[in-house]
């Protein structure tokens, strides 16, 4: 009785143990890498930067009408400093990419990421735990789609 009462309690432990571990290994220092295309009419330019919650400037004084964000869920996970203030929409592109509209059109000064999220077709949901937003599409029994499916 006493050996059984033992390995239960040891056998509690061991899942206690395992259910504190994180779900997936990651590099803590290594952000994830946030690619942007700014349009502003015929124009456009784009912005490499680090979700690492750094402010990083853009140089460049073109008024921005939308945003893409390919392969980041930049609408909740940056921030955009403007020149003038302006609204910024959630919208998805025909071709399913993220966009972010700003209205009126302004130059944005400077962009600030952080955090990570699910690349298309990632696990959203890992033995029922949650593990994080998907960049560029919905989660949908555990894994993140596309916003629009293309047939072959």
């Amino acid at each position: 009785m006493k050996l059984t009462a033992l390995f239960a309690s040891g056998l509690g432990l061991f899942a206690w143990a395992a259910s504190a571990m994180p779900l997936e290994e990651r590099d803590d220092e290594a952000p994830q890498t946030v690619h942007l295309t700014f349009h502003g009419g015929p124009a456009s330019y784009n912005l490499t930067l680090l979700a690492d919650g750094n402010y990083y400037q853009t140089n460049n004084e073109l008024s921005v009408s939308i945003i893409e964000a390919p392969d980041y869920n930049a609408f909740y996970q940056c921030q955009f400093e403007t020149v003038n203030e302006a609204t910024l929409a959630s919208s998805i592109s025909p071709a399913g990419v993220n966009q972010i509209l700003v209205g009126p059109p302004t130059p944005i000064t400077a962009v600030r990421c952080e955090g990570m999220c699910v690349h298309t077709w990632g696990e959203c949901y890992r033995n029922n735990q949650y593990v994080g937003p998907c960049c560029s599409g919905y989660c949908a029994a555990t894994r993140c789609r596309p916003w629009v499916y293309t047939t072959v």
